[in-house]
């Protein structure tokens, strides 16, 4: 079933064309991944979808039965709003009738005829159960205090929090931007999951390719105001669109061929206007008229990278915690010059730290830190540091390097590399505050490695930069002649660029595993699955003693007998129950340590209780049927 279609959306901001006369269909059960260059009109596309802003041209038809959900990148939130009453902030008809509800009943002024009304309104709705899968939703996104305020929350726990009210509240079309920022990685497997199940269609922003890879069924490109569709999830977009280009290519040689060939007519003159010859120059003039549509060239980079000595960077016993919550607890690591390593962790658990003790920014309560005299830093942070947005694009770059030598020894001006960087010359005297958000990352990027590192400090580099680009900056590392250490929660880039994680594993202490991202996985699960006893479950039968006296319980195994079912029945529970606390803590090994040894204890007592009921049901047998040899 259609549910939206647009029809010739144009959209233009100043001289800049976001939308050329797009046209798009949306059905029910398309799972939609929206991709282009940041600064291209991505989430403008998603805010005329959603109808909070109005296209120049064009119309978006919409079914009146369909509902459609919002998440953008970027929330207000009211401080002294609770975690609960956020959640159920939106427009829609469900929410506003769940916070009717909840202001008439906590309201003693409130009539009964209103309060029956609302009732009989929530029974049809059928919402009744709104706030409980809210609270399942938000504790699985890491939010277990509903009551909290949202002034206490960082800027990841309210994304989370807005992502939870656009998930829970039905709606026909869901459209998310970017909602893995600020997720780990354990969350974003379970967010997989939840919008592969969900019923309705699905359109996104993301940059996370195995994201994309697992979720969609299309996607769409927008580039230089055209939309490109494309069947299948990312490894299908990336083959058909390499057929794509392949094509383009192949007709613009032909077209440039034909032009060379007119161009050789020309300069011969015509000896004579004839309407034939007006016609070939007429074809001539359209031909050199005709704007190049090749795609993007691809960034490639060969910078020559400052000396790196034996001596890069040595941490011993480091010592960090903030009020009463220890975050790093006694570390040592010797960083090594070709060293890609990748930080991961829960939000919160101090990988940004380590990251700013490593480079100095900030110092350990305990330990040394000792960094080699030509060891020199490049640091992309999470905020966009010394970022003036009155400073023009070239002026910010070139107040970094002017050029960079390549290894080759050529020189690459400032302007160059902007081009290269996706930057052409009409915008790189653009003041930095009209650029988009992903425009300021990219640019930021762009300075960092202007200023020619030899270690290379990343810290959420996937946040907020496009696919291109991050495809990019994975080509420039692999032939970076130097250390690399990133935290990102992008699990495809990880793969990509490390060889070497560190876990936080809680309560300070980090572990290191030998590997990318995926092997690190691969290596966890199995040994979660080795520490997991598997118990084999024989039973020994006890044979009851007999004599020539009729068999019959003793009262205390009479009363065993009675009870026993129900107390492996409740043994078994409780074995379920750890088994459902180990999946939470799979991240926290030594909470999982005790969780194993605790339930490796449950199924010794099953066992026991086993061995005891299959002696007790053989004695009542023999009771009930009396003993064979003689009673």
């Amino acid at each position: 079933m259609n549910l939206l279609n647009l029809e010739n959306i144009s959209k233009s901001y100043g001289e800049k064309e976001l939308l050329k006369n797009i046209n798009l269909g949306i059905n029910e059960g398309n799972k939609i991944g929206l991709i282009g260059i940041n600064g291209t009109g991505k989430t403008t596309l998603l805010k005329i979808i959603a109808g909070l802003e109005e296209p120049d041209n064009g119309r978006v038809i919409k079914g009146n039965s369909v509902r459609i959900e919002y998440l953008p990148q970027s929330i207000p939130f009211d401080p002294y709003t609770t975690v609960k009453e956020q959640v159920f902030k939106g427009n829609s008809e469900n929410m506003i009738l769940v916070r009717e509800y909840e202001e008439a009943i906590n309201n003693p002024n409130t009539s009964n005829e209103k309060i029956i009304s609302l009732t009989q309104k929530m029974d049809v709705a059928g919402v009744w159960n709104l706030e409980n899968e809210a609270k399942a939703v938000l504790t699985k996104l890491g939010i277990t205090n509903f009551d909290e305020k949202i002034g206490s929350l960082s800027g990841g726990q309210r994304k989370r929090i807005a992502l939870a009210g656009a998930l829970i509240n039905p709606s026909e079309l869901l459209i998310l931007d970017e909602p893995t920022n600020h997720l780990d990685n354990e969350t974003i497997d379970w967010l997989e999951e939840y919008l592969t199940n969900r019923k309705g269609a699905l359109l996104m922003i993301t940059h996370d390719r195995y994201f994309l890879d697992r979720v969609v069924n299309q996607i769409i490109e927008l580039d230089k105001g055209s939309l490109y569709t494309y069947n299948g999830n990312y490894n299908d977009y990336l083959e058909s669109k390499v057929a794509r280009e392949e094509i383009i290519a192949a007709s613009e040689r032909k077209r440039q061929s034909l032009f060379r060939k007119e161009l050789a007519w020309m300069k011969q003159g015509a000896k004579a206007r004839s309407t034939k010859q007006k016609a070939r120059i007429e074809r001539f003039n359209e031909l050199s008229e005709k704007p190049l549509d090749l795609p993007n060239e691809k960034l490639e980079i060969s910078v020559a990278s400052r000396r790196l000595g034996k001596k890069v960077i040595e941490l011993e016993n480091i010592v960090k915690s903030f009020g009463d919550k220890k975050v790093i607890d006694g570390f040592n690591y010797i960083v090594l010059r070709n060293d890609r390593i990748g930080i991961l962790g829960p939000n919160g658990s101090g990988k940004s730290t380590l990251i700013n003790i490593m480079s100095k920014r900030i110092e350990p309560d305990l330990g040394i830190v000792d960094i080699g005299e030509t060891v020199k830093i490049g640091i992309y942070s999470q905020e966009n540091y010394h970022m003036d947005d009155d400073m023009r694009v070239i002026e910010y770059i070139r107040e970094g390097a002017e050029f960079l030598t390549t290894a080759e020894g050529n020189k690459i001006t400032a302007s160059q590399m902007l081009e290269r960087f996706l930057f052409p010359p009409d915008l790189q005297w653009t003041l930095i505050s009209e650029l988009s958000g992903g425009e300021k990352r990219r640019l930021y990027l762009l300075r960092v490695l202007m200023e020619a590192p030899n270690v290379l400090f990343l810290d959420e580099p996937t946040n907020d930069l496009d696919i291109e680009t991050l495809t990019i900056l994975e080509d420039y590392l692999d032939d970076f002649l130097g250390a690399v250490i990133v935290v990102s929660h992008d699990r495809y880039f990880l793969d990509r660029v490390v060889d070497k994680v560190f876990i936080f594993e809680g309560k300070g202490k980090i572990t290191q595993y030998t590997g990318n991202y995926t092997e690190f996985k691969e290596k966890r699960d199995k040994i979660l699955e080795e520490n997991i006893p598997k118990v084999k479950k024989t039973y020994k039968k006890e044979k009851p003693k007999s004599n020539n006296k009729t068999l019959k319980f003793s009262y205390n195994e009479k009363r065993e007998y009675e009870e026993i079912d129900s107390v492996i029945a409740k043994l078994e529970e409780e074995i379920e129950s750890i088994d459902i606390k180990i999946d939470k803590a799979s991240t926290d090994y030594v909470l999982l340590q005790d969780l194993l040894e605790e339930k490796k204890d449950l199924e010794k007592k099953l066992d026991e209780k086993m061995e005891r009921w299959v002696y007790l049901n053989e004695l009542a047998e023999k009771i009930k049927y009396g003993n064979e040899k003689g009673c």
